[in-house]
């Protein structure tokens, strides 16, 4: 049975013990104070996420997926994140997943008991046909949530490889995953609410996680989004200025280029940088692992 008075995010931080006795000033400095804690303690933990992103980036450039699995706070982060990554960075919506404890009614309303039934995950990967090269990534602040310990125990069963994200690090080592990431961030302001400062620690691991598997999926052409989606005003117009930023383009003439390639932001960059017409580019990009930069380069290389 689990001791929670030992775990670190359970334990009472002495800095905010008068918390109710403070300035509305002097709250949020103590808040911000402690949230000044998440940065170093994820810098410590910096060798570990790149060997997450490279493990994330193996299992995706395979075919499989990166499925969070997560409860209450943990759980709505991996489903924020998973979200974000198509608008982002063109992926199809399958490619990133996230379960969380409860199903999807929890996203919007506390089922807490749910995150206490280690076998739901397990029926949850099962429903999306979990197996290699899929990777499954297990959020839990406190790193004894059931739902998600049980989520991880399947998922090697099933040969996948696995990773853990806690925030606490007595209570990982027992918890068995090919990768752990523990961001020692320190008892919350106000005991327990790990929505706080393991929430922040959450989201900025999440963050690099995706982020820097999508950079080496070729998902970026230096800091610029290339594969998003221009469904709307604000992307098509990002869309007309990444083309002629990489180019030098006029704007006619990336209207033009853009209008030939369908709005495909990839193809209109292959077409102006190798002076190729749309189905040539097309076929570059295929042949390139759909990456903008080793079309070009290899277009380049052959035109010597």
């Amino acid at each position: 049975m689990t001791d929670w008075s030992r775990l670190l995010t359970e334990q009472r931080n002495p800095a905010s013990e008068s918390l109710n006795e403070l300035s509305t000033l002097e709250m949020l400095q103590l808040i911000n104070d402690e949230d000044a804690k998440v940065v170093p303690a994820l810098s410590n933990e910096l060798p570990q996420i790149a060997e997450a992103v490279t493990a994330v980036t193996e299992s995706l450039a395979a075919g499989g997926r990166l499925i969070y699995i997560g409860a209450g706070t943990s759980g709505r982060l991996g489903i924020l994140d998973a979200a974000e990554c198509p608008p982002t960075f063109g992926t199809d919506p399958g490619m990133v997943r996230a379960l969380i404890a409860g199903g999807s009614e929890a996203a919007f309303r506390s089922i807490e008991g749910a995150e206490d039934r280690p076998h739901a995950a397990a029926e949850s990967l099962t429903h999306l046909s979990l197996s290699p090269p899929d990777i499954v990534v297990g959020i839990a602040a406190s790193g004894v949530t059931p739902f998600v310990l049980g989520g991880l125990s399947f998922a090697r069963k099933k040969k996948c490889s696995t990773i853990l994200f806690s925030c606490n690090p007595s209570a990982s080592t027992d918890v068995e995953a090919d990768i752990k990431v523990i961001a020692a961030v320190g008892p919350e302001v106000i005991t327990g609410s790990t929505r706080m400062k393991a929430g922040t620690a959450t989201k900025m691991f999440l963050n690099m996680l995706s982020t820097g598997a999508m950079v080496k999926l070729g998902k970026t052409y230096g800091n610029l989004m290339v594969d998003l989606r221009p469904q709307n005003a604000k992307l098509r117009d990002r869309s007309m200025r990444i083309l002629i930023a990489l180019t030098n383009v006029g704007i006619e003439e990336a209207k033009k280029v853009l209008t030939s390639s369908g709005g495909d932001l990839k193809i209109a960059l292959v077409m102006e940088l190798c002076g190729v017409g749309a189905e040539r580019a097309r076929e570059l990009l295929a042949t390139h692992n759909n990456s903008v930069k080793d079309a070009v380069r290899n277009q380049a290389e052959a035109g010597r």
